[in-house]
Parts: structure tokens; C-alpha cells; sequence
């Protein structure tokens, strides 16, 4: 098949996920905000931020994750005009996503203890517990907006997901302002702040989409009028069989990221400040990949409700085309400025803490060229992930995350990351392995099992 095939669907490809990776690029935003404010408090304040948000960091991934089974689904309806099923699912998908985010916010509640069990270092500890107590909250309202967020993708309205994470955005850089600094007679809170900025950024971002889906003429039908809780078991049991395998997906990605913040901290404050710091850089860039994600799985799942396989390969493959062209463009973007992007998070004229920051920003900038070399497998793996997931495809696929991340990433970042092997660049060379393994293994599952339904239709 010629080039040309593949290219004619990337101006479509972009006007769906382009809201996406805005709005994706939000969420991280928020947390590359708090870290830049918060770097001017010091290298421990950074590393508490890096250790309350590893706790978070998992039950988001759960939350995130399951949340998705709505878009196929919604996809699929849509894609077949079948309204009926259409808010069957959006009302089932709502109702789990407020039952798991109460659950999550209990489960990072009650996890905080296990700090002190982690042989972190004992002042990052102290000063991340109440940072916690707030972020943990903010998770009720965070995965009830992925409930409306993966039903406005199902229905191709990305746009709307993103402009309720720019006005979160907003909220959070000037609540962060003024509570972190207290500026403008507003108590100086320190991470605190920053936390609070986080929880009503998190409230506004669901009162906004809640308003755009409502006043808008193709989803208002779905948002409204919705009887709660008359509920069908057999469509809760079709979300969760969908939804489970998908947190579990993404948890197990997001575990491994999370076990090498864990990992850092056993080296000191310092690494663990500059894991953050290429963590948070590395989540930025990961997230346009999550936009091409959700376009393959609403492209993905409209081609497999019309059972058109053929097309929907050649679709799949246009939009791994465009993650590859994105990811090897950051490649370049981390290899050239690897040593100018940790400055951005720390006061370099901070003379009190000059030796610290500067450690912080060497190990950063190492970082950072591991970071540069698995955009191409960060990138695809995710992807491919998104298509197989409109193919309602999700038990193999989980099965592979958990074989790359952690029977092949983790036991090399654990054996690498130690101080007397390659320390914090042994933790990342762990995960470039895990990537890419998952990567592969992703591909040739989505090439399997596409071949083979176009063979059984024909």
C-alpha cells in the first residue's frame, strides 16, 4: 500500500486527538506547574511532591484506566446510531467511576503509614503526608471527570475534554500563586498549597464539561435525564470486563514509573528530586502519544462496530505512522536540550542550596537522554494499546504489560538502579527495556488479530 494511503488520514487523526493531547497535556501541566513552583522551595519540597504523587500516580492509573472502557463502547453506538446503547453505557460507566473513585481516594487515604516503611528520607516523608491528604481527595472528583471525558471521546466531542482542562490549568496556576508563595494576603501554604490548587482545579474541570456536554445538541440526550442508580447488571459486568483489564494495562505501566521514584529515593533526596524532574519532562511528551491513543481507539472502535476490518487496519496504521514522526521529533528535543531543561525547575542563583540543585540538574540532564531514546517505544506501545482497545480487545494485551514491565523492566531497573551499579540511569535503561518490550509484544498482537478478521470476513 503507497504512502499516500496512510498520510490522507492524518488530517483527521489530528483534528480528533489534537483536543485530546491538549487536554491530556493539562492534567500533566497542573503537576509541571506545582513542580516548578515548588522547586523554588528546595530540592526537599521537590522530592516530597515526587513521593505523595508516586501514591497518586497508581490510583489514577486505576481510575484512568478502567475509565476507557467507556469510549469503545460509546464509539460503537455511535458509530451504529444506537442511542440506547450509547447512554446505557455512559450511565453504567459513570456510576463505576464514582464507586472507584471513593474507593481510590480510601486506599491512598489509608496508604500513607507505608511511607515511613519505604526507607525514604525522613524529611521528604514529613512534608509529603499533609501534601497527600488533599491530592488523595481531589481523586473522587478526577476520575468522575474521566467518566464524561471517555464518553465526549466516544462520541468524536474531544474538544470539550480539553477546554475543561485549560480552565483547571488556570485555577491551579493561580490558587498555586497565591497559596504557595502567600501572595496578596493569602496564608503562605508551601506544597500544601500546591495541593489545594490541585483539589479545585479538579472540581472546576468537572462543573465546565459537565455545562459543555449539557448545552451541546448531540450529547445534552445522553447527559441528562439519567436515572442513576437503575442499573442492568449484564452492562455493569460488560464495563468491568472491559474496564478491569485496562486499569490493570495501565497501572502496570504506571507502577514500574512509580517503583523508580521509589527506587530513586533509596539513592537520596537529590535523585529522587531528578527523577521527578525527567518523569515529569517525559509525561508531557507521553501524553501527545495518549491523544493519538484515544483517536485509535475511537477510529478503531467506529470501524469495528461497522465490521469493517480492512479499513480499519489501514486507519490504525496511519495513526501509528503519526506517533512515530511525534516521538522521533522529541528524541530530538531531549537530545539537544537535555542539559538546558532541569534549570527550569530549580533556582539556580539559590546559593544556600547550590550544591544540591546542581547535583539535581547533572543526574536530570543523564536522565533525560534515556528519556530521549524510548519516545519511539513510549510512544507506539501506547498507541497500539488504544487500538487494540477499540477492538474490545484488552485480556492478552494486559498479560504483555505485566510480561514487559515487570518480569523484564523492573528486575533491570532494580538491578541497575543500585548506587554501587548505575544508580538513577540504571532505573531508566529498566524502563527504556520495559517499553520496549511492550511495544513489540503490542504490535504483534494487533497484527495477529487484525489479519485474522479480515481473513474471517473474507
Amino acid at each position: 500500500m503507497q504512502l499516500a494511503q496512510y498520510t490522507k488520514e492524518f488530517s483527521y487523526n489530528w483534528k480528533l486527538a489534537a483536543p485530546v493531547m491538549l487536554g491530556m497535556l493539562g492534567h500533566t501541566f497542573v503537576g509541571f506547574i506545582d513542580n516548578i513552583m515548588v522547586g523554588q522551595l528546595g530540592s526537599a519540597e521537590l522530592a516530597a511532591v515526587s513521593l505523595g504523587n508516586s501514591f497518586m500516580f497508581i490510583a489514577m492509573s486505576l481510575g484512568i484506566g478502567f475509565s476507557t472502557a467507556i469510549t469503545p463502547l460509546v464509539a460503537a453506538a455511535d458509530a451504529s446510531h444506537d442511542f440506547k446503547a450509547g447512554k446505557s453505557a455512559f450511565k453504567h460507566g459513570l456510576f463505576l467511576c464514582t464507586v472507584l473513585g471513593i474507593s481510590l481516594f480510601l486506599m491512598v487515604y489509608f496508604a500513607k503509614p507505608l511511607m515511613y516503611l519505604m526507607k525514604q528520607p525522613q524529611e521528604v516523608v514529613e512534608l509529603a503526608i499533609p501534601y497527600l491528604d488533599l491530592v488523595a481527595f481531589s481523586l473522587i472528583p478526577l476520575v468522575f471527570f474521566q467518566g464524561f471525558k471517555q464518553f465526549s471521546d466516544g462520541l468524536s466531542l474531544t474538544k470539550f475534554p480539553m477546554y475543561a482542562t485549560l480552565l483547571a490549568n488556570v485555577v491551579n496556576v493561580v490558587l498555586n500563586y497565591l497559596l504557595i508563595f502567600g501572595k496578596l494576603g493569602f496564608p503562605e501554604l508551601g506544597i500544601v498549597g500546591a495541593a489545594y490548587g490541585t483539589l479545585a482545579s479538579r472540581f472546576a474541570m468537572v462543573a465546565l464539561l459537565w455545562y459543555l456536554l449539557r448545552i451541546n445538541e448531540k450529547a445534552r440526550p445522553f447527559v441528562t435525564g439519567i436515572k442513576f442508580f437503575e442499573l442492568s447488571k449484564s452492562m455493569l459486568k460488560k464495563i468491568m470486563l472491559l474496564g478491569a483489564p485496562s486499569a490493570m494495562q495501565m497501572f502496570f505501566e504506571v507502577a514500574i514509573f512509580t517503583a523508580a521514584i521509589w527506587l530513586s529515593g533509596l539513592l537520596g533526596k537529590n535523585p529522587q528530586a531528578a527523577n521527578q524532574i525527567a518523569l515529569n519532562l517525559s509525561s508531557m511528551t507521553f501524553m501527545v502519544a495518549m491523544g493519538l491513543s484515544v483517536a485509535s481507539m475511537i477510529r478503531v472502535g467506529n470501524q469495528n462496530g461497522l465490521k469493517n476490518y480492512t479499513e480499519l487496519r489501514r486507519i490504525a496504521y496511519s495513526i501509528f505512522l503519526m506517533g512515530i514522526l511525534f516521538a522521533f521529533c522529541f528524541a530530538i528535543m531531549f537530545l539537544v536540550l537535555h542539559n538546558q531543561f532541569p534549570k527550569l525547575y530549580l533556582d539556580v542563583n539559590d546559593i544556600e542550596n547550590a550544591m544540591d540543585n546542581q547535583e539535581v540538574i547533572s543526574i536530570a540532564s543523564k536522565l533525560l537522554l534515556a528519556a530521549a531514546v524510548f519516545q519511539l517505544s513510549d510512544s507506539l506501545q501506547v498507541i497500539i494499546l488504544g487500538a487494540l482497545r477499540g477492538l474490545q480487545d484488552v485480556k492478552i494485551p494486559t498479560l504483555f504489560t505485566f510480561i514487559a514491565y515487570w518480569m523484564i523492566g523492573f528486575p533491570i531497573s532494580f538491578y541497575l538502579g543500585k548506587e554501587e551499579a548505575m544508580g538513577s540511569l540504571g532505573i531508566w535503561i529498566g524502563l527504556l527495556a520495559g517499553l520496549t518490550s511492550a511495544a513489540i509484544l503490542l504490535y504483534f498482537r494487533f497484527n495477529y488479530l487484525t489479519k485474522r478478521l479480515i481473513l474471517q470476513k473474507a
